[in-house]
Order: C-alpha cells, then sequence, then structure tokens
C-alpha cells in the first residue's frame, strides 16, 4: 500500500519536468536550445517515472529491467541530441546568441 503511495507520488513529481521539456521546446530561441531543454527533462522526468515504477515491481528483476531500460535510454538521447547538434552545426546553423 505504501508503495504504491510513493509510486504515484514519485510519477506526479515527474510531470513538471515533462512539461518543462515540451515548453522549452516551444519557447527556447534556436534549434540547440530546445534539444538540450527537451534531452535534460525528459531524461529527468522518466527517471522519476521509472523510479516510481521501481518501487511497485513485483521483484527484483523487473525493477533491473526498468533501470537497464532507463540507462539505455538516457545514453540514447544523449547520442541522439550530439548528432542532430552536429548535423546542425555542420550545415551552418549558428548558435543563438543574445542581440
Amino acid at each position: 500500500m505504501i508503495s504504491e503511495w510513493i509510486g504515484v507520488g514519485l510519477t506526479a513529481v515527474a510531470i513538471p519536468f515533462f512539461l518543462g521539456g515540451s515548453v522549452g521546446l516551444l519557447r527556447f530561441p534556436d534549434f540547440y536550445t530546445r534539444v538540450h531543454a527537451l534531452t535534460k527533462a525528459d531524461n529527468l522526468g522518466l527517471g522519476f517515472v521509472v523510479i516510481g515504477r521501481m518501487v511497485q515491481a513485483d521483484s527484483g528483476v523487473v525493477a533491473a529491467k526498468l533501470l537497464l531500460i532507463w540507462f539505455l535510454i538516457l545514453f540514447s538521447s544523449a547520442t541522439a541530441a550530439y548528432l542532430m547538434a552536429q548535423s546542425e552545426l555542420m550545415k551552418g546553423v549558428p548558435p543563438w546568441t543574445r542581440p
């Protein structure tokens, strides 16, 4: 019973991070800052969701699988963000600077 409440609470904590990443995607001035905001906020939000589900997991094997999935997503999203930013740099898209 308590583990269910903790899991729900951790999942609820993730919601502002997902919303913050979405707002950053819509409001930031250039591609680089948008990708950075979305990647960081979504990874942190997903971490809270995974930890919340790990608390509710029936076995250690399920919890380990959830942790492995989270680590794979962390590494793949960081790599994808880097490759997208590198592609934009090679196209000659300059990073935003303050006017």
